[in-house]
């Protein structure tokens, strides 16, 4: 038996379908045990849940959904990652599945050779692996959940919607996706809706064929076909025109597209990924965004927080800039001074990541020392008094103070203790902290 196989739970109620599977897995080196009810796999997992590298689970089962089941399971310590397995009709309640935290799902009938695949990625270490060759976002517990989306829809070829802020790094994420997914050896072709003329848009998405209009001399491909079996990533579709999103409609309904001027159709063999700083599920009416488009984009949906909500991945992103931009040019710099980093925790970084690497590809040419200095990151600050400009150090560590307290205490529910455990200091020092920031009102209550 292979040492570095996975260790399968099973829960199928299905003889054929399980004593097949079953035989399968064996025969590939893989320990497999074998629930066939929900309620008997929920006593079992429980058991055994640390040892297990996945779960694979019906979604229908003789006495409880196997939904009851992942719910019940994931409330249990180390618990592993799930794989659903469906009939046509499950697909919808599978996609809620992924979204909640389930790894994948595979429609039946299925190829056994994919099956196989599906499972070697879904396995509990394919995130460490991944993590291992460099792809990641950063280091927070928010980008962290990001990442693991990603992981989770990469092997689907359904729509992905990315939302958030502008220059929260919606497109690294979608590179991201495409370079893990089986697309990864086809071209990622990124589209930038807000950047085009509205009027020019169609033809550079669909292409057009010559003479289509005035001035169109040959044939153009558009993105679309360019992208071949890769990646179409539609940046800011928020900003397209109504009369395209018609159009887009029908692409992913339909699967094929007609370039400007054409009449046969031609077919889309890439994934669409597309992303927005707007909120398009509440923009409605005649000059919104198209409710239906909305919803066949969002199917699996991603949502960056802003850089503001993750200081955990500031001073990790400042060394990758940092190193990014010292290996460009010939400055020796060795770093950034603590009071550097202090001021970069302080901003509140309107512009998010992408603000914070114009600042460090900025600072790293302004920059007279080998140790980068708040001057250097924050020189539109310069022009004011040094009263003005820099906060006492204290200030800087009580808000920093505050800011962790107040993230630990919505981590654990307001629960005094468990927060004081997740800062490493007593119940006590928390409580005194809690009060001096004003994050608590009048006398302790004993609780």
């Amino acid at each position: 038996m292979l040492p570095d196989r996975p260790r399968i739970g099973l829960v199928e109620d299905d003889l054929v379908m399980g004593g097949s599977i079953l035989q399968r897995l064996e025969l590939e080196g893989w320990q497999v045990t074998w629930w066939q009810s929900g309620s008997e796999a929920i006593n079992g997992i429980s058991a055994v849940a640390g040892t297990l590298d996945l779960i694979i689970c019906d979604i229908r089962l003789p006495d409880i959904s196997g939904e009851l089941v992942f719910n019940a399971v994931a409330k249990i310590p180390n618990a592993p990652p799930f794989m659903f397995v469906t009939g046509f009709g499950e697909v919808d309640q599978a996609v809620r599945l992924m979204r909640s935290g389930a790894v994948d799902f595979m429609t039946k009938p299925f190829v056994m050779d994919e099956f196989l695949r599906r499972i070697e990625a879904g396995r509990r270490t394919t995130n460490a692996e991944l993590r291992l060759k460099g792809h990641f976002l950063g280091e927070s517990p928010a980008i962290q959940h990001v990442e693991d989306l990603l992981h989770r829809y990469a092997r689907h070829d359904m729509p992905v919607l990315i939302t958030g802020e502008t220059g929260s790094g919606k497109e690294v994420a979608a590179r991201l996706l495409h370079q893990i997914s089986p697309r990864s050896s086809e071209p990622f072709v990124s589209v930038n809706c807000a950047a085009i003329p509205a009027e020019l848009l169609e033809s550079e998405i669909f292409g057009h064929e010559k003479g289509a209009f005035t001035g169109a001399q040959r044939r153009h491909l558009g993105y679309a076909e360019r992208a071949g079996k890769g990646t179409l990533f539609l940046d800011e579709i928020g900003d397209m025109p109504l009369s395209l999103q018609a159009k887009m409609l029908r692409l992913i309904e339909e699967g094929s597209f007609h370039r400007v001027g054409g009449e046969a159709p031609v077919t889309l063999c890439a994934r669409i990924v597309t992303a927005t700083h707007r909120d398009l599920a509440v923009r409605g009416g005649a000059t919104g965004f198209r409710e239906d488009l909305y919803f066949r984009l969002a199917v699996l949906p991603v949502e960056i927080p802003p850089l503001r909500q993750r200081p955990e991945d500031i001073d990790w992103l400042m060394d990758r800039f940092l190193e990014n931009a010292v290996s460009r040019s010939d400055t020796r710099i060795r770093g950034f001074s603590a009071l550097a980093e202090e001021a970069a925790l302080a901003h509140p970084w309107p512009g998010n990541v992408r603000e914070l690497r114009n600042r460090v590809e900025r600072a790293v040419a302004l920059s007279t020392s080998e140790w980068i200095m708040p001057c250097d990151l924050f020189p539109d600050r310069a022009a004011r008094t040094v009263s003005a400009s820099f906060a006492p150090l204290a200030d800087v560590r009580d808000a920093a103070e505050r800011r962790q307290i107040e993230r630990a205490l919505e981590e654990t529910g307001g629960q005094i203790a468990k927060a004081a455990g997740l800062l490493a200091i007593s119940r006590t020092t928390l409580w005194e902290k809690m009060t001096r920031f004003g994050l608590v009102e009048g006398p302790r209550s004993g609780s």
